[in-house]
């Protein structure tokens, strides 16, 4: 009697004993995966708000520069930043200025919550086989990793979100005088589809992924290398316990944004041109006034670079380059600076620079 009491004690105990530890592992088991998700939406978040904060920030800008890019040669509307914002804000007056930043946002707040986080997956792959081929634990990204993490981050964000950017280019040039009038997102999207087929959504796709290599590759390149040699550095006293402040980085990030946006762009504005074929109220959208009834024909990017070159000049491809300059330099500086504070409010730990 005692021994078979004495076995089922023993039997109970390690019932208690397995339960416990089936339990442990279920716990853990369902943690695990919460807790990334959670991470991974934080920094989608982060990334998304960026993405809206900086571009709300410079959104007439963003617009005159679509117009200057696409304006027709012939019929010149929109002269340089000044007199193209004036004329906005005389023709068209406040709402002018925002136009397409509502489908700008829609499309940008994805883009860059899909940016920045592709980013940060891209960056430590590429860190695991840098550091798997060489070696050494402790290598860190090079300024020459960082640019392929970001080309890499940068084509997986354009090619998710581009039907939006290609609709946007055209709600943006629209004007109160265009004989065609899309009344929004989903309009837009409805009568290109209907009108010029599926593929049409993705005109000028291939220039945008050739220039957004560069482009979003340089962004991420320069805004880490500079902060990375600024806090190993220390020059002018702008380091304070290993930390930068605002300031500092809405600088390198201002730094950034110049070096990307002047190698890339030239592609740039051969996207939007690309984007306005199929569009038979293009010609006359770009003057205003509807005098031009021109169609805009480009059988691909060569023919697109061929055509604007021969008939405008080599300067036609930087139209628009000082509004979006002006545009792009605190654009960028903004989106990387929001991005970092959002994660540090929502409890993020890892940063893109970390």
């Amino acid at each position: 009697m005692a021994s078979e009491d004495v076995k089922r004690r023993e039997s109970a105990v390690s019932t208690i004993v397995n339960l416990a530890e089936e339990a442990k592992l279920a716990s853990e088991g369902v943690k695990a995966p919460s807790h990334a998700f959670l991470s991974i939406c934080k920094s989608l978040v982060a990334g998304g708000v960026a993405g809206g904060v900086s571009r709300s920030a410079v959104a007439p800008l963003e617009r005159l520069k679509i117009l200057l890019q696409v304006q027709n040669p012939h019929s010149i509307k929109y002269n340089g930043t000044i007199q193209g914002l004036k004329y906005i804000w005389k023709t068209e007056g406040f709402r002018g200025m925002f136009k397409g930043n509502g489908t700008n946002c829609v499309r940008i707040i994805p883009n860059s919550a899909v940016k920045f986080f592709s980013y940060e997956e891209a960056s430590r792959g590429i860190l695991y086989l840098y550091r798997h081929q060489s070696g050494n634990e402790d290598a860190q990204l090079t300024p020459l990793l960082r640019l392929g993490a970001g080309a890499c981050a940068g084509i997986i964000a354009m090619s998710a979100t581009y039907p939006m950017d290609m609709v946007r280019g055209r709600l943006t040039v629209q004007t109160e005088k265009s004989p065609r009038q899309y009344r929004g997102i989903f309009h837009a999207l409805s009568t290109v589809l209907r009108e010029e087929g599926p593929r049409s959504l993705y005109k000028g796709w291939l220039p945008s992924v050739i220039g957004v290599v560069p482009y979003v590759g340089l962004n991420f390149a320069v805004y880490e290398s500079l902060k990375d040699w600024l806090i190993k550095s220390k020059p002018f006293g702008l380091v304070e316990d290993s930390e930068l402040g605002v300031t500092t980085r809405l600088a390198c990030g201002a730094a950034a944004g110049t070096v990307g946006q002047t190698v890339a762009y030239p592609l740039d504005v051969i996207r939007r041109r690309m984007q306005m074929v199929g569009w038979k109220d293009a010609a006359s959208v770009v003057t205003g006034d509807g005098k031009s009834k021109a169609s805009l024909e480009y059988t691909g990017m060569v023919d697109a670079f061929r055509k604007t070159v021969r008939y405008e000049g080599f300067g036609a491809l930087y139209k628009g380059l000082v509004p979006n300059s002006v545009k792009v330099v605190p654009s960028i500086a903004i989106a990387f600076v929001t991005y970092e504070l959002v994660k540090d409010v929502l409890g993020v730990e890892l940063r893109i620079s970390d």
